[in-house]
């Protein structure tokens, strides 16, 4: 069924720090949320692409993409985000116009900082598991439909 509604398409880029685990958030300067750098996916570009041009927009980090970790479906907004695991490669944290401030965090307080529908996105990212399909009201984890829909 289709009612002429479109999705929108973001990306989550989860950073880690090789010489120590510490994971790159932000602080959101619309809402002050601590989440992971991340943004809509531009019509030219690749998930990968937007991956490396927010993260870089939002905290001065260059990176490199080496993973999807997961699908996350925001079921109130209709946006569905990419979560990419990513290795910084140079640049500097330091904040922005998105970005009230910029921290390198052990991955337990990113997680907690984070609201549990960002916060999972680093957790999923560090697992050895996935890529995971996720559904959330912009803050909280939904429970999943697909069992009850084949049934």
């Amino acid at each position: 069924m289709n009612d002429g509604v479109l999705h929108s398409v973001s990306v989550s880029a989860i950073v880690v720090r090789p010489e120590d685990g510490k994971v790159l958030v932000i602080q959101r300067a619309d809402d002050e949320r601590w989440v992971p750098p991340g943004g809509v996916l531009e019509l030219v570009e690749t998930p990968e692409q937007c991956a490396v041009r927010e993260v870089w927009e939002e905290t001065g980090v260059q990176v490199r993409p080496l993973r999807l970790t997961g699908v996350y479906k925001n079921m109130k907004l209709g946006v569905v985000s990419l979560g990419l695991l990513c290795e910084p490669i140079g640049g500097q944290a330091r904040p922005s116009d998105e970005a009230l401030s910029v921290a390198w965090l052990e991955p337990e307080e990113a997680i907690r900082a984070a609201p549990e529908a960002r916060g999972i996105r680093i957790a999923d990212a560090l697992s050895n598991g996935g890529p995971f399909i996720r559904v959330h009201d912009g803050t909280h984890l939904l429970a999943s439909t697909a069992e009850e829909d084949l049934g």
